[in-house]
């Protein structure tokens, strides 16, 4: 089995941005009681937790090799499934910045054998330059205000190999023909209030220069309200 290498970096320290924001949903004990509950995620996602699952482990592949990093737990079983797909060699490393986060997965996961539940902020890496093969955000960029989401961004590029992918799912302005358009702008602005900024800018406005064109795919999903881009290192 393949281990991770982590360079040595200060204490964690919880954002006073989550805390203040998303105590109810991340980092109060009761969140992770409330929200750990995978009918709820699909629900939260109009029934397409599933389906936006597959389509993050579509790029990763049938059989997922080298070391593959997953910014930030999730709630569900996303992480499960990424195991499952593991090579023999493979390595996971999953970071989150609040602790209650990291213990949960802790406790979700039977089998950790190739898996490295690490406390890390996702704007500062304790990971080496370009020593991820795969790189996965998933629904974390709306949770976070402009100047973290573009700092996640390059922390996200910066340890992917060349060569390697950086997969983003996440909300997206959905097509004006969909009712979501307006159902979802209360619900947003209400209780997830950086996640606008998807709707109205591209997350390709926060990417360094040195991205191209060539290296980005992006697709959205059911009426537009969500989005895979996938840049290739």
């Amino acid at each position: 089995m393949t281990s991770v290498a982590t360079v040595p970096h200060a204490p964690v320290v919880v954002p006073d941005y989550l805390e203040k924001t998303y105590w109810w949903a991340y980092t109060h004990p009761n969140a992770v009681r409330v929200f750990e509950r995978q009918w709820l995620v699909n629900l939260i996602l109009w029934g397409n937790f599933s389906r936006l699952r597959d389509l993050a482990l579509q790029d990763m592949g049938e059989v997922i090799h080298g070391q593959v990093l997953q910014v930030a737990c999730v709630y569900g079983n996303l992480t499960e499934h990424i195991v499952r797909r593991l090579d023999p060699q493979a390595h996971l490393s999953v970071i989150d910045v609040a602790p209650v986060q990291i213990k949960n997965l802790h406790q979700k996961l039977t089998d950790k054998r190739q898996v490295s539940i690490l406390q890390q902020d996702a704007t500062h890496m304790g990971f080496a330059d370009a020593s991820q093969d795969c790189t996965l955000v998933f629904f974390l960029l709306h949770e976070m205000p402009v100047e973290v989401r573009r700092k996640t961004i390059a922390e996200a590029l910066r340890v992917t190999k060349p060569g390697g992918k950086v997969i983003f799912v996440d909300y997206h302005k959905p097509v004006a023909s969909s009712p979501f358009r307006y159902i979802m702008v209360p619900i947003l602005t209400t209780l997830e209030p950086f996640a606008m900024d998807l709707w109205n800018h591209d997350i390709t406005e926060w990417l360094p220069a040195s991205v191209t064109a060539d290296q980005m795919d992006k697709q959205t999903y059911f009426g537009g309200l969500y989005q895979k881009l996938v840049i290739t290192r």
